[in-house]
């Protein structure tokens, strides 16, 4: 172990959406940059508000240790964008009156982004991905999926009980953005009759077809639907909450559409669920609390070694760098073949 009296300075910061696994992140590397490394780490509270208002706390071990097992982060996050509520000057100036060499940045799409940006000019940063979506590019996965996935299928399995004992339709709107591998693999995972992705579009009535088929062989029929899907010839997904802080908007209600509309072409009682953010919520699996852990202490080593303007990823089994640009370049949305693997089951 390092001399304690010799230790540097390194921050971190969890950002956007809350996500199984970001506990882990944080012991990993508060672990791996004190014994390893020589580093004490120091937590900014709420995401970039916290780097923008000072609001930090130290992170000695004694402060992670049982933490891979809780879900959310106990440093708190908020949807605080650096570059508009502030700017990269504020924060290198955060960064240098706590004395610290730079910062790692956990988050998803917009985190990475701004975190591209200040690096850019001039802020040493590391980023971490976080997204239970799984559409970060340059990483094969993101820690939080398998959980949201557990989740998301634990949910569906029970919709499907109190769908066959009523004989109806039921209907699960999950997360996804604008990706749809949490509908893919809960839905394949739980049987559903019929999987709706924004990747794929398909008419309303041949999701009908699908439902009458399955109701036909005496089964309650199990929709489920990504966020960001639109039915074939609808122009874009149904967002009616307006933008979020990163300019995006806010998806849902896809579900109580599906719900309308198919009792209308089929017949059958027909009933919508919306899984929200119990797919963010609760404990991480055994995958995504090792995962989070390897990436946490991933980063810190990333920062030790001056690699700053990359981002950890998962290749393999592997854990590389790769240049935070890269992991911005391109959306990873489910390819067709493996659609179409599902499609199979459908019906």
């Amino acid at each position: 172990m390092n001399n304690q009296g010799s230790l540097k300075k390194l921050g971190i910061l969890t950002s956007g959406g809350d996500c199984p696994g970001l506990n882990a992140v944080i012991r990993g590397a508060v672990l791996a940059g004190e014994v390893v490394h020589g580093y004490e780490l120091l937590g900014f509270r709420d995401g970039w508000r916290g780097v923008l208002e000072q609001d930090v706390v130290p992170l000695p071990r004694l402060s992670v240790r049982g933490m891979s097992r809780r879900g959310g982060t106990f440093l708190g996050t908020s949807r605080t964008n650096p570059l508009r509520d502030g700017s990269p000057d504020a924060v290198r100036e955060s960064l240098a009156r706590n004395g610290l060499e730079g910062l790692v940045a956990v988050g998803g799409e917009g985190t990475l982004a701004a975190a591209k940006e200040l690096s850019d000019q001039g802020v040493k940063v590391v980023g971490v991905p976080k997204t239970i979506d799984n559409d970060l590019g340059a990483t094969d996965y993101t820690f939080g999926f398998d959980s949201a996935v557990q989740t998301a299928t634990e949910a569906m399995d029970r919709l499907r009980t109190t769908g066959e004992s009523h004989h109806r339709c039921m209907v699960a709107e999950v997360m996804g953005r604008n990706a749809g591998w949490i509908a893919l693999h809960a839905g394949m995972a739980a049987g559903a009759h019929a999987i709706l992705i924004p990747e794929h579009p398909v008419s309303l009535e041949q999701v009908a077809e699908w439902v009458v088929s399955a109701h036909a062989r005496g089964r309650a029929p199990l929709v489920v639907a990504a966020e960001a899907f639109a039915p074939l010839g609808e122009a874009a997904p149904y967002a009616p909450r307006g933008l979020d802080t990163f300019g995006r908007p806010r998806l849902g209600g896809i579900g109580k559409l599906l719900e309308e509309q198919l009792q209308e072409l089929t017949g059958l009682e027909t009933r919508s669920t919306v899984l929200g953010h119990i797919q963010r919520g609760g404990e991480p699996t055994a995958y995504d609390r090792v995962l989070a852990t390897r990436l946490g202490m991933a980063a810190v080593a990333a920062a030790a070694a001056g690699s700053w303007g990359t981002m950890v990823s998962l290749r393999g089994t592997d854990i590389v760098t790769v240049g935070l640009e890269e992991a911005l370049g391109l959306l990873k949305t489910v390819p067709e073949v493996r659609y179409q693997e599902a499609a199979v089951l459908f019906g």
